[in-house]
């Protein structure tokens, strides 16, 4: 791999942290225990600073280090992440996320304008630093440097299984108003010291030493209950202006051990197994750590250095190796992925769209010729075919769920922007579709999303006299239907006003005077270009422009979007799109010498045709059952066939029945899209190439399902 590779995978890699960057921002707020989120983002802007360290791209590595100490202080307790320090840092992943496309751009030093606009980011991070808070690093500075090993002492007679603390005080203790001996002697409240050293070996010399400085330091013999992270507690107010090492009792070994084994099977970091388990603290993998970057800049292993610090004992750190391997190997044999270039993906879609032609072709052949040779291997060779189909589209198959992410920035943003409180909950992330219709659908949710968070969620004054929680909330939901995808935009809001879309739509002719329209015509009035109700123009809507963009572009992925809505309660947007765009399973049907093709998933059943004359419905089992005549839809020319059939098809949670001259059966139907000249055309939504070589159309069976409606029947069949 050349470094050119290397570095598009840094881009790659780089935008993925971002984004979970992003994600644990959005997310932190609603946490019960935030530690994991907030570790979760200093390990991305952490890893982001390393990898471009290597590249030598200062201006990331430069920005980064100062977000990282920010997080690093979070990360401590020694500040906040409240909403205002949430949205500083969410502005951090935005701007680094303009330099990693400074790089994806072939420039390794950013425009004037983007430093620029990068100053005031970090004159932000150092201001929360520079807080007091940020006398940490401070008294850092001053404490003592020694990182010698610490010895246990005597716990008295007969006592060998004891805590052993190892205490040296900074000099500036006092004078920042602590009293040494006051954390000593408030050990004696979790339990009995049972032995004391004083450490005199920091004084100098008389006639330099300051009367007001501290220099001595204490070895210190415990016995108590406590946990590790309770007694290194003790020292919270004292921690800045002193080093502490704490040695557990050797029978706290088994039990550390005991909890290694018990730690979920996920990857962790040595140190951070170690956290977990309590056999050191935070602060002693913080100090571990420090001491191997300044000491070992090559790369110590962190577990070395805490043995040689005598912090935590070797049969620990084993135990916790030995995991970290079993979690490592249990990895490897279920992530074994590799990243794939989307354009060879789509041209390996193409071939084998040619290669189910060719088949088709083959089978047509061997069916005319009946070599029963012949007809056994195009046989199998369909059956292979089908498999390598169905293996090729699911590898561009993608959960929605990243997609629906990245609307909580959305929600986040915006809500702040028109000072309303909403929330985001998301349903159904783990449906699969098509990368490509994943990639066509983000414009159009994104501009239902916003309209639902302006015109959908009341002003939270309005909201409580509905007695509504002040809080609104947009959700997201996906799901399979019908051989379709189904997602929901929804909002707990106000609703749609039906009285006023219909006044709208009488003073801009949309609708005749004296028209009976249902609520679904006129809830999806609001689909027609430029129509709006809004009372005032926002910057985000208002001028009636987007919805009827929306509906064409979801009617440009073979798709439909329907409306549901009660005044005072909320509004409901469904989308309704295709899997795939490339290959589907298709069921054909004769008209005359014309060939149909209905998408398999969504036929239920074929039924002989036994419609009394003039009617447009059959009894079905004691059900009616509307249908359509698609030889009349479609203006097919010569006599029908003596015997036709009904094909039932079942869409959006209901039936209807299409009559056909001849049912061919179940081929693999390569979709191929329809020239701009037909754009008009109604109920055809592309076309397939037969074996033959002949042109099939695909009926598009949500626009047959709204004409069936629209003459009043469909509902009878729900």
């Amino acid at each position: 791999m050349n470094l050119d590779e290397i570095l598009q995978v840094f881009i790659v890699e780089s935008r993925e942290l971002l984004e979970e960057m992003e994600n644990a921002l959005l997310a932190v707020a609603q946490a019960d225990d935030k530690s994991e989120l907030v570790n979760a983002i200093f390990r991305a802007a952490h890893t982001i600073k390393g990898s471009a360290g290597m590249f030598g791209l200062e201006p990331i590595v430069d920005f980064t280090h100062v977000a990282e100490s920010v997080l690093d202080q979070v990360r401590d307790g020694h500040l906040e992440l409240d909403e205002t320090l949430t949205v500083l840092l969410l502005s951090c992943c935005d701007h680094l996320g303009a330099l990693v496309d400074t790089v994806e751009a072939g420039h390794t030093e950013p425009g004037q304008e983007l430093l620029a606009a990068g100053l005031p980011l970090s004159a932000q991070l150092h201001a929360r630093l520079d807080q007091p808070a940020g006398r940490h690093a401070q008294a850092l500075a001053v404490a003592p440097e020694r990182d010698e090993p610490v010895h246990r002492i005597d716990g008295g007679p007969g006592d060998h299984d004891h805590w052993h603390i190892s205490l040296r005080f900074g000099p500036d203790v006092m004078k920042n108003g602590m009293d040494p001996l006051s954390f000593i002697r408030y050990l004696g409240q979790l339990g009995t010291i049972t032995g004391i050293v004083t450490l005199p070996d920091a004084m100098p010399a008389l006639e330099s030493m300051d009367p007001e400085n501290c220099y001595l330091g204490f070895e210190i013999a415990f016995k108590s209950d406590a946990d590790k992270a309770t007694i290194d507690n003790v020292f919270e107010f004292v921690r800045d202006d002193c080093r502490i090492r704490i040695l557990a009792p050797d029978s706290r070994i088994s039990e550390y051990l005991s909890l290694i084994e018990e730690l979920p099977e996920e990857s962790s970091r040595l140190g951070e197994m170690l956290v977990r388990c309590g056999s050191i603290t935070a602060q002693e993998l913080a100090a571990a750590l420090d001491v191997q970057e300044r000491c070992h800049p090559d790369g110590g292993l962190i577990g070395d250095i805490l043995v040689d610090q005598r912090t935590v004992q070797p049969v620990v750190v084993e135990a916790a190796l030995a995991k970290q391997k079993q979690v490592s190997e249990s990895k490897s044999q279920e992530n074994r992925s590799i990243r794939v270039d989307a354009d060879k993906l789509d041209h390996l879609i193409n071939l084998v769209g040619e290669l189910i032609i060719a088949g088709a072709s083959a089978n047509l052949i061997a069916r005319r010729t009946q070599i029963v040779e012949l007809l056994e291997c195009t046989s199998t060779l369909s059956g292979l075919v089908e498999e390598v189909r169905d293996s090729a589209l699911q590898l561009r198959m993608v959960k929605i769920g990243a997609t629906f992410n990245r609307f909580q920035r959305v929600v986040h943003d915006v809500s702040r922007e028109i000072g309303k409180d909403i929330r985001l909950a998301v349903s159904g992330e783990d449906t699969e579709l098509d990368k490509t219709v994943v990639e066509k659908i983000a414009d159009p949710l994104t501009h239902l999303v916003r309209n639902a968070i302006d015109h959908g969620i009341e002003a939270a004054e309005l909201r409580a006299a509905r007695g509504k929680p002040a809080q609104g909330c947009v959700t997201l939901n996906a799901f399979h239907d019908s051989g379709s995808i189904v997602i929901e935009v929804s909002d707990d809001g106000g609703g749609l006003k039906r009285e006023r879309i219909l006044a709208k739509a009488l003073e801009r002719g949309l609708v005749e005077p004296g028209r009976v329209l249902s609520d679904k015509e006129i809830y999806g009035l609001i689909f027609e270009p430029g129509f709006s109700t809004a009372e005032q123009v926002t910057n985000l809507s208002g001028r009636g422009v987007g919805m009827d963009v929306v509906k064409r572009n979801i009617l440009a992925l073979r798709g439909s979007v329907d409306i549901n809505s009660e005044e005072g309660v909320g509004t409901t947007v469904s989308v309704r799109l295709p899997l795939t765009l490339a290959i589907i399973n298709g069921f054909q049907v004769g008209l005359g010498k014309s060939v149909f093709v209905i998408p398999m998933d969504m036929v239920e059943e074929c039924v002989e045709f036994n419609a009394e004359a003039g009617r447009d419905y059959i009894d079905l089992r004691g059900q009616v059952l509307p249908f359509v005549r698609l030889r009349d839809l479609f203006a097919i020319e010569g006599a029908a066939a003596r015997r036709q059939s009904i094909v039932v098809v079942r869409y959006a949670g209901k039936k209807a029945g299409l009559v056909v001259d001849h049912l061919l059966g179940e081929f693999q139907t390569v979709i191929k899209p329809l020239g701009k000249i037909f754009n008009g055309v109604k109920c055809i939504s592309g076309s397939s190439i037969l074996g033959s070589g002949e042109v099939a159309l695909i009926l598009d069976i949500a626009a047959l399902f709204n004409g069936i409606e629209d003459d009043g029947v469909l509902q009878l069949a729900a």
